[in-house]
């Protein structure tokens, strides 16, 4: 049995709920990935009116779609953040409040908790997101940074989260973090670390994204088999580097996404640099059953063509692993 295709509809934000839903079912989709922005899904609402959630289901219903999954990236990147006038453009007005940081960080984490039980009331067992991070600012170690410094990051990520991860547990609803840069994980290292925070809960896994691994120089197939329990869902995306130098390095030089002179840049699928055909073998061995869920970046490229193409694209690319050897048929009793 083929894993569901959906798409996410955090790049979509802009469309209403419906208008998208019936796009992605033209375009070929399974069902979508629900961003908690825009009108996609909205956490309180699902919360607080009787038959919010199923209005969601009835829509998608409408146009042969299904839910697997939502996403609350925005929110959860203010966790841990340090905050700045940059969250005030993502965040929920009632998130952000007066924007006092610590305040901010209190009331994001609340809505993380809310998140984990509109995603039960929903009736999905995965919410993606960002956790945010305190030491992503040290990533370079100049001026120095201690030992201690970095141990202090991960300690304030397990005191923030361990509460909300409480939630998630109660509700039977796990948090899948995009491991990826700004984040307290954004490679196989820092993914390790993250686990042992929490102690390795279950409440905790990945929504693993090739695309961020793969520009860094990160091994993005080895991720899979390093953490194949952990991985609660996936995001198919693609990244072309070059093979060349470039003007503008892997920190991106602070320019703009599609600026020509960058060492990398997020493509449609099947037109970076990502060898899809290893992730699935990689997915079909750690037994992931789970969506593929075409997050569509590419600042060259028409969205909607490119959201078609990617969809056919994952279609094409998927498949089931063999139950039997190949050479079976010659063996002998």
């Amino acid at each position: 049995m083929s894993r569901p295709v959906t798409l996410f509809t955090g790049q979509w934000a802009d469309l209403s709920l419906e208008t998208l839903a019936e796009m992605a079912a033209e375009f070929g989709y399974d069902g979508l990935e629900l961003a908690c922005w825009g009108d996609h899904f909205d956490v309180q609402r699902a919360l607080s009116e009787e038959g919010y959630c199923q209005g969601r289901h009835d829509l998608l219903a409408r146009h042969g779609l299904s839910v697997h999954s939502i996403s609350n990236h925005l929110v959860g990147q203010a966790v841990c953040d340090n905050i700045d006038d940059r969250h005030k453009s993502i965040l929920p007005a009632h998130v952000w409040g007066d924007g006092e940081p610590e305040g901010v960080r209190a009331r994001a984490a609340e809505e993380m908790k809310d998140t984990a039980r509109a995603a039960a009331r929903l009736g999905v067992e995965v919410v993606n997101g960002f956790t945010g991070s305190s030491i992503w600012h040290l990533l370079y170690s100049f001026p120095p940074v201690t030992p201690a410094m970095i141990e202090a990051g991960f300690s304030d990520f397990a005191d923030r989260w361990n509460p909300i991860l409480d939630v998630f547990d109660r509700e039977g609803v796990r948090f899948a973090l995009e491991v990826h840069p700004t984040e307290i994980a954004f490679d196989i290292g820092s993914a390790e670390r993250t686990l042992e925070a929490i102690g390795h809960r279950p409440a905790f896994g990945f929504n693993y994204d090739p695309s961020h691994f793969g520009y860094q120089g990160v091994d993005y197939v080895g991720f899979i088999d390093r953490f194949g329990d952990r991985i609660y869902h996936v995001h198919m995306k693609d990244v072309w580097w070059s093979a060349n130098h470039a003007e503008v390095g892997v920190f991106g030089g602070h320019t703009e996404f599609g600026d020509r002179r960058r060492f990398w840049d997020f493509r449609s699928l099947g037109r970076g640099s990502i060898d899809f055909e290893e992730i699935i073998r990689a997915l079909n061995r750690v037994g992931y059953q789970g969506p593929l869920s075409v997050e569509w970046e590419d600042s060259g490229m028409d969205r909607e063509h490119g959201a078609a193409e990617a969809c056919d694209f994952v279609r094409a690319m998927d498949f089931a692993p063999s139950a039997v050897a190949f050479d079976a048929a010659f063996e002998k009793d």
